[in-house]
């Protein structure tokens, strides 16, 4: 455990809107948390049918195999920018619409199956990646979405935006 990989990110290095998420996280190494979220929510996914993948809890909300396809583009476009500022890139990273994302994938053709397994690897290709950075690039900055914010930062929104998820995921879809 590092200094960088254990302490929270100030509000000065994110956008408010994502303070919703790294209050979810709980306190200690964010990689311990990443690490220990992707085992719980393995199990909580593995928990499922396949026929219970498709269920929506409302006729304009996601299913569970588009929740969880959002969960994985969003992780995959978190570590793309935190890759990009730990690398010192200063090109500014645009913003994505969420639901356009949901809309134009084909998450419901896919089995659960494969689509757990490609959480799993896209979470472990990111741990390690995380795990190889250096004090500085932790602290370093970029702008995406039009605001400044730190790879500090992303690796808890990373966090939180999952474990928002996995709990709307058991308050609406499991209860």
């Amino acid at each position: 455990m590092t200094n960088a990989t254990a302490t929270r990110p100030q509000t000065t290095e994110y956008l408010p809107y994502y303070g919703r998420y790294i209050s979810l996280v709980p306190d200690g190494d964010i990689l311990n948390t990443l690490t220990e979220q992707l085992d719980s929510t393995l199990t909580l996914l593995r928990s499922l049918s396949e026929e219970k993948a498709s269920f929506r809890y409302a006729p304009d909300k996601w299913s569970i195999k588009e929740l969880l396809g959002h969960v994985i583009d969003g992780e995959r476009i978190f570590a793309y920018r935190a890759l990009r500022f730990a690398r010192n890139d200063q090109t500014k990273v645009p913003g994505f619409e969420q639901d356009d994302y949901v809309r134009n994938a084909t998450f419901d053709d896919c089995k659960l199956s494969d689509l757990i397994e490609e959480f799993e690897h896209v979470r472990r290709g990111n741990l390690l990646m995380f795990r190889q950075l250096s004090e500085e690039a932790w602290a370093r900055r970029g702008v995406a979405s039009d605001a400044e914010v730190s790879v500090r930062a992303l690796c808890f929104i990373m966090a939180g935006h999952e474990l928002h998820h996995m709990n709307v995921l058991k308050d609406k879809y499991l209860s």
